[in-house]
């Protein structure tokens, strides 16, 4: 199991196949997604990744989260995630996952926030009928009808579909296929829409009821930063050591 992306919801837009149809892509962006920490069987008791991505104000951090970034050595992240892995899909600290992570052709699962619709009666929440639109119902027409029963329960159960707060949920689009990568720019097209609005933070992994492609990364495709590149060796020569005094042929001292 690999590890998924934070990316930002850009919008819509369309690519054209060689048949000359349009497909409707989604587009999202990296925004300087890295490796903030690792969470091992040893410490947390499961496997995981941390991810950060966006970029947050030093003064609008606390300083528990300053001090979490600098061990990581990376500057402050909007936004935080995590990601369960295999014990040999770790990626090192401080890595910085581009957009050829994933391949072209594969699928994805995509988790976001809804878009907030404010207060909406039940047809527009629930998709009800409504009441009738002819004579003998006056003024309630998209009124949802009664919500309890009799003298007996003589109440209305909790989570009736009533009217209410609509949007602002925690969604997930299964099987969205891959349709483009943009390394440089770190942009992922994905097929179909995506839950949320533009500017909003959405979760992207591999999809759990398709099978991952033969080219597919493992344990995925990332660069590394200055800080956390290792040094390389050097291949300056040592310096020529004096040779030792051999004190059987050193001259014997005057006066000795």
């Amino acid at each position: 199991m690999r590890s998924g992306v934070l990316a930002q919801k850009v919008g819509m837009t369309r690519l054209f196949t060689e048949a000359g149809e349009h497909v409707p892509v989604t587009v999202l962006r990296l925004a300087n997604c890295q490796v903030v920490g690792h969470r091992t069987k040893e410490k947390n008791g499961y496997v995981a990744l941390q991810l950060g991505a966006g970029q947050r104000k030093v003064q609008r951090t606390t300083k528990a989260d300053r001090g979490h970034f600098a061990v990581a050595k990376v500057e402050p992240k909007r936004k935080l995630a995590e990601f369960r892995v295999d014990d040999d899909a770790l990626i090192p600290v401080g890595a910085e996952i581009t957009a050829d992570h994933f391949v072209v052709g594969q699928y994805v699962d995509v988790t976001g926030t809804s878009t907030g619709k404010g207060w909406a009666g039940g047809m527009k929440r629930w998709n009800f009928g409504g009441l009738r639109a002819s004579h003998g119902v006056s003024i309630s027409h998209r009124s949802i009808g009664s919500t309890g029963g009799r003298q007996d329960p003589g109440k209305t159960f909790k989570n009736k579909k009533m009217s209410g707060h609509m949007g602002v949920d925690r969604v997930t689009t299964l099987n969205l296929k891959v349709m483009q990568t943009d390394v440089e720019r770190g942009l992922i097209l994905v097929e179909g829409a995506v839950p949320g609005v533009k500017g909003g933070w959405i979760t992207v992994r591999d999809a759990v009821k398709k099978k991952l492609p033969a080219g597919v990364p493992k344990p995925g495709k990332f660069k590394l930063s200055d800080a956390t590149a290792p040094a390389p060796a050097s291949t300056a020569e040592p310096a020529a050591q004096p040779e030792a005094e051999n004190p059987a042929s050193a001259e014997p001292q005057k006066g000795a």
